[in-house]
């Protein structure tokens, strides 16, 4: 799995296309969180509607990944639940998303076997694409210094934190990882461009 996301990684860059920030449809409806060093040890995020919306995989920045365009990165980790072309196609239309984990979770729709074992590396590929992808984002996760980052809700003790930060909270832990692996590639920059 970890080749599969090596490989995905190279393809996403140089791919993708460039929003400018202005055209970045999540912008058009929710306010951006202002870029500020973030101060306090613990950020907790959740609705796309408040601060750090933006880290939700439900905010609207559209991903681009082995040259096909994912409205956001919710549609990308839902559609690779299923190994079937035309569910895939099926999530990545889909008009929100909201409606794209709908799909990703009804029941009655087969699912790969081996979704337990592979859904971390997805979810990693469509959070690489989109960090790397959006600077505005880039810069926003940048800003949260070295706070722990909890997607907090009690919805979910898998991807997030059951509310009470006591869940996995997986997608922090990402969140976090992609911020580290940003911190150190920016160190690398600066000592090449001394």
């Amino acid at each position: 799995m970890k080749i599969l996301i090596s490989i995905i990684l190279l393809l996403t860059i140089g791919l993708s296309k460039s929003f400018a920030e202005e055209e970045i449809p999540h912008y058009k409806i929710y306010p951006r969180t202002p870029i500020v060093d973030y101060k306090n040890e613990v950020l907790d995020f959740y609705s796309v509607k408040d601060s750090y919306g933006e880290f939700s995989n439900f905010a609207l920045f559209p991903i681009t990944i082995e040259g096909i365009i994912w409205p956001s990165s919710e549609h990308y980790y839902q559609a690779h639940k299923f190994l079937d072309h035309d569910l895939q196609e099926r999530v990545r239309v889909a008009a929100s998303p909201f409606l794209a984990a709908q799909i990703g979770r009804d029941s009655k729709l087969p699912i790969r076997d081996d979704w337990d074992d592979v859904k971390d590396g997805f979810m990693l590929v469509a959070l690489h694409a989109k960090y790397s992808q959006y600077s505005v984002l880039k810069d926003l996760l940048l800003s949260t210094q070295n706070s722990h980052i909890y997607e907090h809700t009690k919805n979910d003790c898998y991807w997030a934190d059951c509310g009470d930060h006591t869940g996995k909270n997986m997608l922090g832990q990402q969140l976090m990882q992609i911020r580290e692996e940003i911190k150190v590639a920016t160190k690398g920059e600066i000592l090449l461009n001394d």
